[in-house]
């Protein structure tokens, strides 16, 4: 009997490992809970200090002492500066919003001892130690924009946002519009699309549809029509079809689910430093999906030694950090 390990527990956790998993909804929302956990009781000060190489746009902000926030939403991060009462110079709160592409991740190091590829350094006042606060990202695939607005176009978040996603309007955002053509695609693609499934990656895609035992390469208009058609019979009590959901969930409660899984399972973004993302991609099931032409799967699913990686396949809307995208 061929079996896959879990993809959810292949990565270990806690301070000092680093995720192996690309950033998606669930690693930007640690992400800020890093930021405003370990700049809490910080005060910074300065200029913000951009790298020379850099294509990102210059972060036009100098204060005497300021704080420090974030806030998560899918797969978009936003940093909030905000001076302090007589702060020099007089001015207000500067907000920048960040994705953080294929590698991209915030450390808290000492000033003098910065990591390759920090890009964007937010330094401590004196007195004290002098720490850097650092957005690191080694393919530069990561972006941030000034003024603090989210990417026009992103539906609601899967984790956060969840009753906007389940619920009319926004469970409708998905099913109402069915006939729009990104659903002409294959569901592992449509999964990808942010304007549906705003936090959704790869490795999410991977475990929806695994456990749902969906072929990836099936029609999503065709996967998700027969959501419409899955109505809890009139029967049972309030509290038999709660349990019915929850032993039983589709696939769009599994989009808020799984990524709750990730965040409740922790890593390195909860104490300490936050570790840079790496990704080897040995454990995705997404290339494995790949051998259903050879039809290994879903009647035969790969062992994990057949498993395919996907580094290098990541489809160009995530890499472009499009709407689609990161």
């Amino acid at each position: 009997m061929h079996t896959w390990p879990n993809l959810l527990s292949s990565s270990p956790t806690g301070p000092g490992h680093p995720s192996h998993r690309m950033p998606e909804g669930p690693e930007l929302h640690l992400a800020s809970h890093f930021v405003n956990e370990a700049c809490r009781e910080l005060v910074f000060g300065g200029c913000v200090e951009k790298s020379p190489v850099s294509r990102n746009p210059e972060v036009p902000f100098e204060s005497s002492a300021y704080h420090i926030s974030a806030l998560a939403r899918g797969k978009e991060l936003r940093l909030t500066l905000s001076p302090l009462p007589g702060a020099q110079p007089p001015q207000g709160p500067l907000a920048l919003v960040f994705r953080f592409g294929m590698t991209g991740s915030f450390q808290l190091v000492p000033s003098d001892a910065l990591p390759p590829h920090a890009h964007l350094r937010f330094y401590t006042a004196p007195p004290g130690p002098r720490l850097a606060l650092c957005f690191v990202d080694i393919r530069r695939f990561g972006h941030w924009d000034l003024g603090g607005k989210w990417q026009p176009g992103r539906g609601p978040c899967v984790l956060l946002e969840y009753e906007q996603f389940r619920l009319c309007p926004s469970r409708e955002n998905v099913l109402r519009n069915l006939a729009d053509k990104a659903f002409d695609r294959p569901i592992c693609e449509a999964l990808l699309d942010q304007r549906f499934f705003n936090g959704i990656g790869n490795y999410l895609r991977a475990e929806i549809l695994y456990r749902l035992r969906i072929p990836p390469f099936e029609k999503a208009r065709t996967v998700l029509e027969a959501l419409q058609q899955r109505r809890p019979s009139p029967e049972l009590t309030l509290s038999q079809k709660i349990r019915a959901k929850l032993q039983n969930p589709d696939l769009l409660e599994l989009c808020h689910s799984v990524p709750k899984e990730v965040v409740q399972l922790g890593g390195s973004w909860t104490l300490g430093a936050q570790s840079p993302h790496s990704n080897p991609r040995r454990h995705s099931r997404v290339g494995a999906w790949e051998s259903r032409e050879r039809g290994l799967w879903p009647q035969d699913p790969p062992t994990p030694s057949a498993t395919v990686s996907c580094r290098g396949q990541v489809p160009q809307e995530e890499i472009q950090g499009s709407t689609e995208g990161s």
